[in-house]
């Protein structure tokens, strides 16, 4: 089978191997002359991202660049970027990296023509209505890792500086006009990278399956998402260059942020606020908090979860599934709890409201209380 596709769905994504030769050819069909790529500190001296450069100049297109962004990105980023953007007279934008500089690289082709404030479109009711859309710039993404899926979603994350509270901003120009998804550019990504950003993946599927929400289509994307996880992120861990894992790692991620929109809940409840707090990975925080959510949820989804056991291949119904969550933790080296992630208790009364008013809160199968969310979260501490 050959692992190489054009899809679209839900964006036009050009998805295969060595397709980042393709990068200036779609930024020009989608009408941009001066594209400004924003990448994170870590990629932005590394040879996948000189290349992309290249490209780009080579098409006369230019090599302009924008690498400020913090693994939890925050409003300062933003602004720093909007300046660059800015003063090079840029007419687009080119997402080039993870989460962070995918989700930054929409803010600022938000809010570079903006008057109003990013705060004040939030995803909340019809609050995106409050842009001017003829001001929102082209966006092309190009993933690095296999974890959020910001390449085919149509918001971003980002962190309030004052309040550290992660918000998500959401408008429907937001979704990139195309996607490049080349499972090369990942080979190089630091194995714990690769298993964090893998668990990210992981968790959005694991959520919306569980929503309470009806969405069936989110609810089959969902289920193979986890079981392509399942597969092969651990031979992506294990084997950085095995490109076929890589490519289906790729798959999961794009599945996973397509299918979240049926709903997330309690792990990006706990784990947004913890990374805005702590500056915690937040793939990496999902996968330590999982099993004690799963626990969490049972009385809610232990039917739900066993037939997804039962096609992804693991027996035991519900047992078997959250034995094999602890058996992925293990495997991938992921920290057994908040406090090896350097989370006090101190905190926890803070934690608790900031995860009742996470929009994800309301897409869990069991209902999110003052109580139980605290508790929660001290037995994501140890003993």
């Amino acid at each position: 089978m050959s692992l190489r596709a054009n899809w679209s769905y839900p964006t036009a994504v050009r998805f295969g191997a060595g397709r980042i030769a393709e990068l200036a050819e779609h930024c020009k069909a989608v009408g941009l002359s001066r594209p400004l790529l924003v990448t994170d500190r870590a990629l932005a001296g590394l040879p996948i991202t000189a290349r992309a450069l290249d490209i780009l100049d080579a098409a006369g297109l230019g090599r302009a660049m924008f690498s400020e962004v913090d693994p939890n990105p925050d409003e300062h980023n933003m602004q720093a970027g909007i300046a660059v953007y800015k003063a090079g007279g840029h007419d687009g934008v080119i997402g080039f990296g993870g989460g962070s500089a995918l989700d930054l690289a929409k803010m600022i082709a938000l809010m570079a023509g903006q008057t109003v404030s990013v705060w004040d479109l939030e995803d909340v009711g019809d609050w995106w209505t409050r842009a001017d859309a003829s001001a929102i710039a082209p966006i092309v993404a190009v993933p690095t890792t296999a974890g959020t899926g910001s390449e085919v979603g149509r918001a971003g994350v980002l962190t309030n500086s004052r309040t550290h509270r992660k918000k998500i901003i959401f408008h429907p120009k937001l979704m990139p006009a195309v996607t490049i998804c080349d499972p090369e550019l990942t080979v190089g990504m630091p194995r714990a990278i690769t298993a964090g950003t893998g668990m990210d993946a992981f968790a959005h599927c694991l959520e919306a399956y569980c929503s309470p929400h009806y969405h069936p289509m989110s609810q089959g994307i969902a289920l193979e998402g986890m079981r392509l996880v399942n597969t092969y992120l651990p031979r992506a861990h294990a084997t950085p260059d095995d490109i076929e894992a890589r490519a289906q790692m790729m798959s999961a991620a794009a599945m996973g942020a397509v299918a979240f929109q049926k709903g997330l809940g309690a792990i990006h409840a706990l784990s947004h606020p913890i990374g805005a707090v702590y500056g915690t990975h937040h793939g990496t925080t999902n996968a330590v908090v999982m099993p004690m959510v799963l626990d969490f949820n049972r009385p809610a989804v232990e039917a739900l979860l066993g037939r997804a056991a039962d096609y992804l291949g693991i027996g035991g119904g519900f047992d078997g599934f959250r034995a094999r969550v602890m058996q992925l933790r293990a495997e991938l080296g992921i920290p057994k709890d908040l406090t090896a992630l350097g989370v006090g208790r101190d905190r926890l009364d803070e934690l608790t409201q900031m995860a009742l008013e996470d929009p994800s809160c309301g897409g869990n199968p069991v209902a999110m209380t003052p109580q139980n969310t605290r508790a929660l979260l001290e037995r994501c501490l140890s003993a």
